[in-house]
């Protein structure tokens, strides 16, 4: 089963910040906002680049003004970083991070799909497109420590922790696959506008 994309609210503004935010607001058929008129900020961190002085300053703006936030981790299949590596340096730079999925690599070692640790479904990117399918027990077994964590943090701050600002999911998102795109716009089709 494949996916459709979520409708985002009408006038839904998003501030990209970070490295190629242009390219990726572009991915997501959105113009980047300015942060302080926005609605949610998508923070694109490189595992190759990490997190600039003045993107870690823009972060300390969202956060005071309550402005829900999402972390993109980028270029994570080529580095010595992987998803999970820079989802926790990000987490101590910026504020502690919840990863709502976990990247699974093909036997040569390519990202090709997302485990979603609510439900433990498997998102298989291989084709290009996201084709929703049932994980293996093998899949569930390694993902289950990450998994309890998850619920944790989520019941820590309740189910609207995103909404309100007090949780930030760190989403891996590989552009050629378009890994991450639907799983990030699922995040902001939660959200109203505050205007």
């Amino acid at each position: 089963m494949s996916s459709s994309i979520p409708t985002l609210t009408q006038g839904l503004k998003v501030a990209f910040i970070g490295n190629d935010y242009e390219k990726i607001a572009s991915d997501f058929n959105l113009i980047s906002s300015n942060l302080v008129d926005s609605d949610a900020a998508i923070f694109i961190v490189s595992a190759n680049l990490g997190i600039s002085d003045s993107d870690k300053n823009l972060w300390n703006q969202a956060r005071d003004l309550y402005i829900p936030s999402i972390i993109l981790i980028t270029d994570f299949e080529s580095g010595d970083i992987d998803f999970d590596d820079m989802a926790l340096i990000a987490g101590r730079i910026l504020d502690p991070l919840v990863t709502p999925y976990l990247v699974l690599h093909s036997d040569d070692g390519k990202p090709i799909a997302l485990i979603e640790l609510e439900t433990l479904k498997l998102f298989d990117y291989s084709s290009g497109k996201r084709e929703i399918k049932p994980s293996e027990p093998e899949h569930q077994e390694l993902v289950i420590e990450f998994a309890a964590e998850f619920r944790e943090r989520v019941e820590e701050f309740g189910p609207t922790g995103f909404q309100d600002a007090l949780h930030f999911p760190a989403i891996p998102y590989l552009t050629k696959l378009q890994m991450g795109k639907i799983e990030t716009l699922e995040y902001l089709a939660q959200l109203p506008t505050r205007s």
